[in-house]
């Protein structure tokens, strides 16, 4: 009413200025950009399902319930694990992996204790590669600046996933569908500006899992390796330019030479009893980019970027939940080719120990001393490995593995991919100084 304003730009203020726009169309400010009702039928579950299915696009099977009732008919439906969040969140705010009754029955009793104005999201979780693009379009046209792949699998949070420019394991065939998709999606939703869109990838499968008719935390990321000033021309797109006249050709833009990798920065060790176990809800604080000419490379400047010190002798613990404890068995391998001493508790020291490599069996915290705790006063252990099946609760085994690790300044990875990634980049045997600096206003 002051301010008098010739119109509202939404798509730069996350989902917060998302969830305003039905607010400002009341007051009849103008939105620039891509029209209210798209923008509504992009976060609308039933409205979103009908444009796919006009588009000809997979997407996990889903459903939108209200009572608890309804969660577990659904959940038996589309068989576990399945994903529940609200709707028109922000951050992943209480989004959870649910493997049984029980999990569904915890989350809807939290969920219900206030009243649902919009309803409860529950999809069958599928457990495959997440790729995410950030799109610009202007009605007629779209230009993706680069297609980015997440190191750690489905299940964690874009904001707390590792991002690779460019992909590294997608087909030729798989990048041609996510290129395809993002067209149909974006002319479908009449996007005009931007548009970001999230995929899981299961062999040569591609399904969509989120649009954001909005930029996103990585659009920043993508504008400085792409050198494509991706705010600057949605922006103008916004005010009526067209990409053709900017000089831009429509579909994916040429990938440069560079690997360029962005790694979260987490905040673990100023807030005390916090489970750093990594899931669909957020945790992240910031970020870093690692940039070289390999993956590897890249890979392990942006770790080392982020805060931890990465060596290559000294020891690592691994306590894995049941279903990781053969894919752990392959990960001791590695570390222990690299020469460091394997620690295990006990159950995943049988495991790894069954596949012929030597290990140190420890006892849990709970458990009588010696025990992890102690272990971790010692200074051998340099890496931690946990995950668990679930609980965030202070007085768990695993959270409070996780919590000494992090206390210690002991690197933690609560996902076997991100530990992995890592190897990799150990095998190389390099470390910071021998790899070349680069300057991105050179590239």
């Amino acid at each position: 009413e002051t301010e008098k304003p010739d119109g509202a730009i939404v798509q730069f203020g996350g989902q917060t200025a998302i969830k305003l726009t039905k607010h400002l169309d009341t007051l009849n400010v103008p939105i620039l950009g891509t029209d209210p009702k798209n923008i509504d039928a992009a976060e609308d579950r039933e409205l979103f399902d009908e444009i796919l299915e006009q588009c000809g696009i997979p997407r996990p099977k889903g459903d939108t319930v209200f009572t608890t009732e309804e969660a577990l008919q659904a959940a038996e439906k589309l068989g576990y694990p399945v994903l529940l969040r609200p709707s028109y969140v922000l951050g992943g705010q209480n989004m959870i992996i649910a493997y049984d009754e029980k999990d569904v029955n915890e989350y809807m009793e939290i969920i219900t204790r206030q009243k649902l104005e919009n309803p409860v999201l529950i999809d069958k979780y599928l457990e495959g590669t997440e790729v995410e693009v950030d799109a610009i379009c202007d009605g007629e046209d779209f230009l993706i600046p680069g297609i980015m792949e997440h190191i750690e699998r489905a299940g964690v949070h874009s904001g707390d996933s590792i991002a690779v420019y460019p992909p590294q394991t997608l087909s030729e065939e798989v990048i041609q569908k996510i290129t395809d998709y993002t067209e149909r999606l974006a002319k479908a939703l009449e996007v005009v500006g931007m548009i970001n869109i999230q995929f899981i990838v299961h062999g040569d499968e591609v399904n969509v899992i989120e649009v954001n008719p909005r930029s996103s935390r990585t659009v920043p990321y993508i504008s400085k390796v792409t050198d494509i000033p991706i705010v600057d021309i949605a922006t103008s797109l916004m005010l009526g330019e067209k990409l053709k006249d900017m000089g831009y050709g429509t579909g994916l833009a040429p990938t440069k030479e560079y690997t360029a990798v962005k790694v979260p920065v987490f905040s673990f060790e100023k807030l005390h009893n916090v489970d750093t176990q990594l899931g669909p809800e957020m945790k992240s604080t910031g970020e870093v980019l690692g940039i070289a000419r390999e993956f590897e490379d890249a890979l392990y400047k942006g770790l080392s970027a982020a805060g931890d010190m990465f060596g290559h002798e000294g020891g690592v613990l691994l306590s894995v939940r049941g279903r990781d404890k053969q894919d752990a068995a392959s990960l001791a391998k590695r570390f222990y080719d690299l020469g460091l001493k394997i620690y295990a508790t006990v159950g995943t020291a049988k495991v790894i120990s069954d596949t012929g490599i030597p290990v140190t069996p420890v006892r849990k915290f709970s458990e009588e001393h010696p025990n992890a705790d102690d272990l971790l006063d010692t200074n051998v252990i340099n890496y931690v490995v946990s995950t668990s099946t679930k609980g965030r609760l202070p007085e768990f085994d695993e959270v409070k593995l996780r919590r000494k690790a992090v206390e210690r300044g002991i690197a933690l990875f609560t996902s076997l991919d991100t530990a992995n990634a890592l190897a990799s980049s150990l095998e190389t045997g390099k470390n910071l100084n021998d790899i070349d600096l680069v300057e991105l206003n050179s590239i």
